[in-house]
């Protein structure tokens, strides 16, 4: 049924803020379902978003077994060189920090339609080179650079998709169930992560035969590269959609207020220019050169107030997609954070994010700790029957944890709010850390699987979702993927820390001290939160277009003051 418009064209009164709110309000209607209920639309937009995020997991989680075949390949089973491991692991967060950055400042500069897709395009390639690496060529650890430099540049694309998948998604999502969209899309992770546990299943026993009856432990090298190269067909299935997905409409609604505004400021300023240089050339000439120079300058005015009115007018006129392309400035972003309210939410969006990838990081990319406590470590067994017991224990890990605590937040977010979600996770992530560090030797096998799968659950039913979130709703439209990409990139810095650090400091001090270490990052996670308002409901776009109007009526008086 189509629905009702309105035939009154918007009174020439309203404000800006005004006609912008009744363009907004065209798309943001209530369907008067619940939040998680999606139509054919949502759900084509997060097949084409989610897949990133699903990549994402893939191949950031994948490394861990792929280390593991990697030992065998190279060393003989012996272990990895330690800088080298953490080289490895550590490449594709190294990358995303790069991607994070550049893609969410291209998205807000070039438009989300001239960047989308790119970053895919690197996903591929990068996959592509990790898995030519050579190992029949070069030495063993020439080879792990080589897969380390490769995997660097697969992160820039993982990265990338991190400002990109969210600012499309949060630009088309209607405000009631943007969270729940948002946490759908980052849900694709536990599936991404799950899938690699499975695949790597699948492949090995593909591979027993050759492995285990014929001692053919060199085959571990065609493992792990049909491993990596597998995450291809998701990625090459979505890039097409993806490189031809249109702009949205807050998005354009975003960029013809911008140019509204600034050619309404811009006029303001011309006329009190020339006003200014008519009363200097008075005092300098004498009568008749005065009013001469009078009227050359009220036709000069009047020209460029014609030229201003051409500007204002060519807003409705001009095509949507010619308006998307005119470019935001470097300088807007800083002018808008230098004001402490809207510093803090970048401050609160990267400090909880850092902190929370510490941990999640410093977990999740070595869980060999984890598989050895609940006896799937692989530390004995044929070579074959110890890759598989680790990827055995990576789908009970994922299983247990990652994806259930995904889908309570996809049915709560609207209901509890971004704000209590991340608090009482990051707390309660805190209280299993603390038992797990607390009871570390102690803990029987049962106990431990038990309580890390809590710490898993209130990871992702918590900080890990909503850090995701955040930046993409508390933040306007102009400004959404750049702070969402600074954000995500302190976020990696995070990672990076862990992937490089942990082993070194848990053979120093010890695997407990690391998670009490975790802990206190839990804990000061749920403190930085406080610096973040509710998002649920919250326009971040509306509010900057009355603050927009605010400035400027303070800036009317302030000229009318003086006159």
């Amino acid at each position: 049924m189509v629905e009702q418009t309105n035939e009154l064209a918007p009174s020439k009164s309203l404000t800006a803020s005004a006609q912008y709110r009744e363009d907004l309000e065209n798309f943001e209607r209530h369907d008067g379902r619940a939040p998680y209920h999606l139509n054919f639309t949502e759900v084509k937009l997060l097949g084409i978003t989610g897949v990133g995020f699903f990549l994402d997991a893939y191949d950031l989680f994948i490394i861990n077994p792929v280390a593991t075949m990697l030992q065998y390949r190279l060393y003989g089973g012996g272990h990895l060189p330690t800088n080298l491991e953490g080289f490895v692991k550590a490449g594709a967060n190294i990358g995303s920090v790069i991607g994070q950055f550049a893609f969410g400042y291209a998205a807000d500069s070039l438009g989300r339609k001239a960047v989308y897709g790119k970053e895919l395009m690197l996903i591929i390639l990068a996959t592509i080179l990790t898995i030519t690496t050579p190992t029949g060529t070069l030495s063993p650890d020439a080879s792990l650079i080589y897969l380390g430099m490769f995997r660097i540049l697969l992160g820039v694309g993982v990265g990338g998709d991190y400002p990109m998948s969210a600012s499309v998604t949060s630009d088309r999502a209607n405000i009631r169930k943007r969270g729940t969209m948002l946490a759908y899309i980052f849900a694709n992770q536990g599936w991404g992560s799950f899938a690699g546990s499975l695949v790597t299943i699948i492949v090995l026993l593909c591979y027993k035969s050759a492995m285990e009856v014929h001692g053919e432990t060199s085959k571990v090298d065609g493992v792990w590269r049909i491993i990596i190269g597998i995450s291809l067909v998701p990625a090459f299935g979505t890039l097409y959609q993806r490189l031809t997905l249109p702009e949205s409409t807050r998005y354009l609604s975003a960029q013809k207020h911008r140019q509204r505004m600034e050619a309404e400021e811009a006029a303001n300023e011309i006329d009190q220019l020339k006003k200014a240089q008519a009363a200097e050339e008075i005092k300098m000439t004498n009568v008749s050169e005065a009013k001469q120079d009078s009227s050359v300058s009220a036709g000069s005015r009047k020209s460029l107030e014609n030229s201003s009115g051409e500007n204002e007018k060519g807003d409705d006129v001009e095509e949507p997609e010619v308006l998307a392309k005119k470019s935001a400035h470097f300088r807007e972003f800083i002018e808008y954070f230098s004001e402490w309210r809207h510093a803090k939410l970048l401050i609160g969006t990267c400090t909880c994010w850092f902190l929370l990838d510490i941990a999640f990081y410093g977990i999740n990319l070595n869980q060999n700790v984890v598989l050895q406590q609940i006896g799937f470590d692989g530390s004995s067994g044929t070579p074959w029957n110890r890759l598989f017991k680790i990827s055995t224990g990576g789908i009970i890990i994922t299983a247990l944890g990652f994806v259930p605590g995904y889908y309570v937040s996809v049915l709560t977010i609207e209901l509890l709010g971004r704000k209590w979600i991340q608090v009482q996770g990051f707390l309660l992530a805190a209280l299993f850390l603390g038992i797990l560090a607390g009871c570390f030797e102690t803990l029987s096998k049962v106990s431990f699987i038990v309580c890390f799968a809590f710490l898993q659950f209130f990871f992702n039913f918590g900080a890990n979702t909503t850090t995701y979130c955040y930046p993409a709703e508390v933040f306007p439209t102009r400004f959404k993927a750049t702070a969402h990409g600074i954000s995500a990139a302190a976020g990696k810095c995070g990672a990076i820390i862990s992937a490089l650090a942990f082993n070194t400091l848990s053979k120093k001090i010890g695997t407990p001290a690391c998670l009490w270490i975790f802990m206190g990052c839990c804990i000061a996670g749920a403190v930085f939160t406080f610096l973040l308002p509710e998002v649920k409901g919250r326009d971040a776009d509306l509010i900057l277009a009355e603050e927009i109007r605010v400035r400027r009526e303070e800036k009317e008086r302030a000229k009318q003051a003086t006159n």
